[in-house]
């Protein structure tokens, strides 16, 4: 892995966590569907104009219309439209904590599903996780934490791993600006009529809306998912993933510094414990090196 593809993977956790605290921010002052439908409509639009901009087509191999579809409906419309109603009730650091066990279901849904093995270290880290996962819910929920909102938050993570496993045919055949767009006008369409159905619509002017509203559609939105299907492209699913162990620290700190959310000693042990879980997870994963042939190792070495 060079330099490069781990800038882009700090800079895409960095956002990727500050969604959180955004999203906390924008529900206080607008109905969480609506206005995550908005943000969707607006980011899919620039981002369609910028990747016609940059001469890209949407004319999209069949593997990328599967993804992107799959991807907009998965991870925009119910992760991300699960955790904007769930943030009504739940702080930002807890949304985080939860969206943050992602790559621990997919090592799971890889050993459960396609029976794919997982090293010893792997294993542990899949504990490691759970235990870690646990001690914060026991601690939450002893201290009078929105079930129903947990529960949302638990549904989307579920909806992101599929998101995540799904967008594995959107990485070749290019046009990457114009996947981030189309995935995400998918979400705007699907979110849209669940908005009028089931809330009802409420914007409430201010400028805490206005600069977390902002940011969201173009940081968390354009940019992170932008660096995520490059990097995913760069440098494979399987090392990229490695990078979502530092989401539950910075989700937890962003929302620390900016939104005064407080976490108990357990919690704190909980988060590092699940951080570390996550890392274990991920490395296991990671492919081991290849062995020289045996005739390349017979080879008399040069003096």
């Amino acid at each position: 892995m060079d330099l490069r593809a781990i800038a882009m993977g700090l800079a895409f956790a960095l956002m990727w966590s500050s969604a959180f605290t955004s999203a906390r921010i924008i529900v206080a002052d607008a109905s969480p569907l609506f206005s995550l439908a908005m943000r969707f409509l607006i980011s899919g639009l620039i981002g369609v104009m910028i990747a016609r901009a940059m001469g890209q087509t949407w004319r999209l191999t069949r593997g990328q219309w599967k993804a992107t579809i799959l991807f907009g409906i998965c991870q925009n419309a119910l992760y991300l439209g699960l955790n904007f109603v769930a943030m009504q009730w739940v702080e930002a650091s807890m949304a985080a904590i939860i969206a943050s066990t992602m790559p621990l279901l997919v090592a799971l849904a890889s050993l459960v599903l396609f029976r794919e093995r997982i090293r010893p270290l792997g294993m542990l880290g899949l504990v490691a996780g759970v235990a870690g996962v646990a001690l914060i819910m026991g601690t939450r929920i002893s201290a009078g934490v929105d079930l129903l909102g947990v529960a949302l938050c638990g549904l989307g993570v579920l909806a992101l791993t599929t998101a995540t496993l799904a967008l594995r045919g959107a990485t070749s055949g290019g046009n990457f600006m114009m996947v981030v767009g189309l995935q995400m006008l998918v979400g705007s369409a699907a979110l849209f009529p669940a908005a009028f159905a089931f809330e009802t619509i409420r914007v409430e002017p201010s400028w805490p809306l206005a600069i977390a509203f902002a940011y969201t559609t173009f940081v968390p939105g354009l940019a992170a998912t932008l660096i995520w299907v490059m990097l995913l492209n760069r440098i494979g699913t399987v090392r990229a993933a490695t990078f979502h162990f530092l989401n539950p620290v910075f989700g937890v700190a962003v929302a620390s510094v900016l939104l005064g959310e407080s976490l108990g000693m357990l919690d704190m042990i909980g988060v590092g414990v699940v951080t570390l879980g996550i890392l274990a997870v991920q490395l296991a994963r990671q492919p081991a090196p290849a062995k020289p042939p045996l005739s390349a190792a017979l080879q008399p070495q040069a003096d």
